[in-house]
């Protein structure tokens, strides 16, 4: 395993821009991409925070989600995850390594945008994993776009139906599953907070998440279910140079991060595992940044 906790220099931990322009349609492979990011694939390693619970991770195909499933595994879950069918080749790899874990792992494709089969997708992993007890909203939509202009009503309903609309049909139809000490995890972005000019219609839906999930952990410690969300800043994942952002911008990706690097999935894993674990007891509506110093305000 690549070493990540001996101490060093988190500045050159990983590589730093200029990188090379390299163009994908969305929604991207993690695979085909240079520098390929750490998910924590040989860097990761657990101590049993999660054992014998039931994870459901959208998006875990690769980015973000790609990390907790590898982390939720080695730290001893099950894990069931959610991708676009295009994204196939990145999902196998991830159940593989769930299982390399000694944990059970199932691939669920499908389109989180249609709330029908979000109804569906949460009723097949909690058939498949025996329950649910983790919940981590995760999949997103980014497309860069030059002026107001150049939003078109499709751009506009596709983001919010897969960044906000399916956060509400996924969470909906989950709680009556969840049990006393589970816990919903959603993916914001400092977008929230320092939105970009490129990015309205993100920008517009990760300040949504912040807002549903803090009211949602408000309705649900009533029942003794946590809800967080993690903000991260710049991380190298497919939405990135699949139309995330102008091949420009990859070129320079995490730049004027305090680091001077942008930050890697498997380090965002670590947060993701204390908000689902009863290490995180006492923790709910609460927004955790990661973003390379720039803070969540």
């Amino acid at each position: 395993m690549i070493d990540r906790l001996t101490m060093q220099d988190p500045r050159h931990q990983y590589p730093a821009p200029p990188f090379s322009r390299q163009p994908q349609s969305p929604p991207g492979l993690a695979s085909r991409m240079e520098p390929v990011p750490d998910h924590g694939e040989e860097s990761y390693g657990g101590f049993g925070r999660l054992t014998g619970r039931k994870a459901l991770i959208t998006g875990g195909d690769s980015g973000i989600g790609r990390a907790v499933a590898i982390a939720y595994a080695r730290e001893g879950a099950d894990v069931a995850i959610n991708y676009l069918p295009p994204e196939g080749e990145d999902a196998q790899d991830v159940v593989s390594l769930i299982e390399a874990a000694g944990t059970n792992g199932f691939a669920l494709p499908g389109d989180v945008t249609d709330e029908a089969f979000c109804q569906i997708l949460v009723e097949d992993a909690v058939k498949k994993l025996g329950g649910l007890d983790i919940l981590v909203i995760n999949a997103g939509r980014q497309q860069t776009r030059p002026s107001i202009a150049a939003v078109s009503s499709e751009d506009f309903d596709r983001t919010l139906k897969t960044n906000l609309y399916a956060l509400h049909w996924l969470a909906q139809a989950a709680v009556p599953h969840l049990p006393p000490g589970a816990a919903i995890i959603t993916t914001a972005s400092i977008q929230a907070f320092e939105p970009s000019a490129h990015l309205l219609d993100y920008a517009t839906t990760k300040a949504g998440i912040v807002a549903y999930s803090k009211a949602l952990a408000e309705q649900l410690i009533e029942r003794g279910i946590r809800v967080n969300t993690v903000a991260p800043g710049p991380f190298w994942t497919p939405l990135q140079p699949s139309g995330g952002q102008t091949q420009e911008k990859v070129e320079n990706f995490g730049s004027n991060s305090a680091f001077g690097r942008p930050g890697q999935p498997v380090e965002l894993a670590p947060v993701y595992v204390l908000l689902a674990s009863q290490e995180g007891s006492y923790i709910t509506g609460e927004v955790f940044g990661v973003t390379g110093g720039k803070g969540v305000t």
